[in-house]
Order: structure tokens, then C-alpha cells, then sequence
């Protein structure tokens, strides 16, 4: 018996209705992709993190002054390789802005409305200080500190003040100096608080019996002090030489002779009552000094590093009662002679 014959195309049909076909290259194809996408997903999650740190704030500080504004200082890691770092200010009444990079050199800036342009200069990190006058709301008695902060930072509370309202509980608390200082965390923050009066008839024993142990311990401080400072002076004048110093501070003291008629500092004190405290402290040290001291000579006496105090003279500067001239490659600080209205 013959067997039976079937068409070419009943073969066909046959073996595909026996057999299931399958594509095989796309199955390939994404077996070796998939290696690659997980390596992929690998370096993105290792290298975001890089990128975010070159603009990350290291640490932030906050200082309230009476006045009613806010020191901001910051220090902040940048990418040294971007010739321009954007930074976002916390408002728009901004004074005394300065940045210095990591090789302490000062670093220009364009401040347009709530943002700082800087100049890093190959910085990998930067310091920032200005003051701001947005972060304070005043009602009656009360004041509000209203700030919400990007990072953790510490805020330390004006002298004479009171603490009467909080958002949320501070990290840590503790005074410093007879003020309150907070570690806060990042987010939103208020703080109400008010200025106690200085002769409280509650506190006057308080204040009496730690005043006189105060006096006590600063005429035992202040005798160790002045018996040091004359015994150095002593031996300063015996190795006196005629050095480059020598010769500067001498022609200082010719011209501080000559330097005569500069304004008082109580002239200027009416002239400008909204002066800080600060700020008239290191006027009158100026006036007691002929009227001119080099800007070395401040930052020794009152013990400031030197963008600090650049930014106060910046400012008596502005307010119209100093004048800065270059002496022998150091600044002069020298009273005005007529004080005009700020410009």
C-alpha cells in the first residue's frame, strides 16, 4: 500500500500546527542589554550624590542683633571646576556681603534682588557672611524669627532677650556669653520673643551679689593685665629697632599730631545714634588714637579676624564718619574731618 501522499503546502501547514516558533533575538538582545542598564543605574546612584555635594552647606550660623537684623554665615562646598557658583540668599535686604575662598583670598559677587553670583576662583569651598534685615517681624513688644532653613544651624539670640514662643524644640540650648544659644533643625522655624528690662526690681539681688564678684574678679584680671602689659613694654622699648614697622608707626604718630581737627566720637555719635555698639566701640578707639589707627591695629585690639572686621569698616565707611587710605600696602582708617549724609 502506497503511502499517502501530501502536498507541498500540507507539509508546511502541518509542521507549523505540530511545532511552536519562537523569536529568540529579542530575547538575546535583552539579556545584553541588561547588564548595561543595571551598571547604569549603578554609577547614577554613586555619581548624584557627588554632584549634590559640590553645592552642599557645610555648616550655617545665624547671630540676632538688637537692631533687629541677622548675621548669616555660611560655609559651602562648591565645584572648583564651574568658574561661577549661584547662591541663594534667605532675602533681599542685604549689607556687608562677603565671600572668601578656601585659600582665604576675597571673592567678587553680583547680588541681583535674592541671589549672589560669586567668583570662585577654583574654590572647592567658600565662606559667605552678610547681614539681612527679612528674618525679623516686629509687633509691639514681640518679635518673630521666621527662617526656613535648607540645613541644620545654630542661631544665637540677642543679648537682654527672652524666649516667649516656639515652633518646635531646638536640638540643644544653652548660653553662651549671657546668650541663648539653639542648635535647629532644617525646615521652618519661628521663635517670638521679647527684651527684658535691664533694672529689673526682681533681679536687682541677683544682679548686685554677681556684680560684686564680678568687680572683684576684674580688678584681680585687670591688675594681672596691666602689670603684664607694662612689663612688655618695658622690654619692647629696650629691643626697639629701627624697622619698617618701626618707621610706619612713627610716621603715623607725626601725622596723627597734625591730624588735629577729626570730628570726635561723640559728635559722630549724634551725628549717627543708630550706629551699633560695636561699631561705636571701634570709633571711639579711633578717636582716642588721633583720629587714624591702621586696620591691623583694630583687628588686634578688638580681636576680630580680618574679613570681620573689613566688613565693619566697610560700613562706618558707608555711614560716612571714616575714610580709608592706603598706607605703605595697609589700609588707614582715619576719621572724617566734616560728616556728611549717607549717600
Amino acid at each position: 500500500m502506497n503511502p499517502e501522499i501530501v502536498p507541498t503546502h500540507r507539509r508546511e501547514s502541518l509542521r507549523e500546527d505540530g511545532m511552536l516558533f519562537v523569536r529568540t533575538d529579542g530575547i538575546l538582545e535583552t539579556m545584553v542589554k541588561a547588564p548595561l542598564i543595571f551598571a547604569g543605574l549603578i554609577i547614577v546612584a554613586i555619581v548624584m550624590p557627588l554632584q549634590t555635594s559640590f553645592s552642599s552647606t557645610r555648616n550655617l550660623e545665624l547671630i540676632i542683633y538688637s537692631d533687629g537684623s541677622t548675621h548669616v554665615s555660611a560655609q559651602i562646598d562648591v565645584d572648583p571646576l564651574e568658574p561661577d557658583f549661584k547662591l541663594n540668599l534667605f532675602g533681599k535686604s542685604i549689607d556687608n556681603f562677603v565671600a572668601v575662598g578656601d585659600t582665604g583670598f576675597l571673592l567678587s559677587e553680583e547680588i541681583v534682588e535674592d541671589k549672589a553670583i560669586i567668583d570662585t576662583l577654583g574654590s572647592s569651598s567658600i565662606t559667605i557672611d552678610y547681614d539681612i534685615h527679612d528674618l525679623i517681624s516686629k509687633e509691639g513688644r514681640v518679635w518673630t524669627f521666621s527662617f526656613d532653613s535648607p540645613s541644620d544651624y545654630t542661631l544665637l539670640m540677642p543679648k537682654n532677650s527672652v524666649i516667649v514662643g516656639m515652633s518646635g524644640l531646638p536640638n540643644n540650648m544653652e548660653l553662651v556669653n549671657e546668650q541663648t544659644k539653639l542648635d535647629l533643625t532644617a525646615g521652618l522655624s519661628e521663635i517670638n520673643y521679647i527684651f527684658a528690662p535691664i533694672n529689673s526690681p526682681t533681679n536687682k539681688p541677683t544682679v548686685s551679689s554677681e556684680s560684686s564678684l564680678n568687680y572683684v574678679n576684674a580688678v584681680v584680671i585687670g591688675g594681672s593685665i596691666v602689670a603684664a602689659i607694662t612689663s612688655l613694654v618695658l622690654i619692647l622699648k629696650r629691643k626697639q629697632t629701627k624697622s619698617s614697622q618701626t618707621i610706619i608707626q612713627n610716621e603715623l604718630v607725626s601725622e596723627k599730631q597734625i591730624e588735629t581737627k577729626s570730628i570726635g566720637a561723640e559728635a559722630i555719635f549724634n551725628f549717627r545714634p543708630e550706629m551699633r555698639e560695636d561699631d561705636k566701640e571701634i570709633v571711639k578707639f579711633i578717636s582716642d588714637n588721633g583720629g587714624q589707627v591702621l586696620e591691623s591695629e583694630l583687628r588686634k585690639k578688638f580681636l576680630q579676624p580680618r574679613t570681620t572686621m573689613w566688613r565693619a569698616v566697610k560700613r562706618l565707611e558707608r555711614l560716612g564718619v571714616i575714610e580709608i587710605d592706603k598706607k605703605d600696602l595697609q589700609n588707614l582708617v582715619k576719621l572724617k574731618k566734616d560728616l556728611e549724609e549717607e549717600k
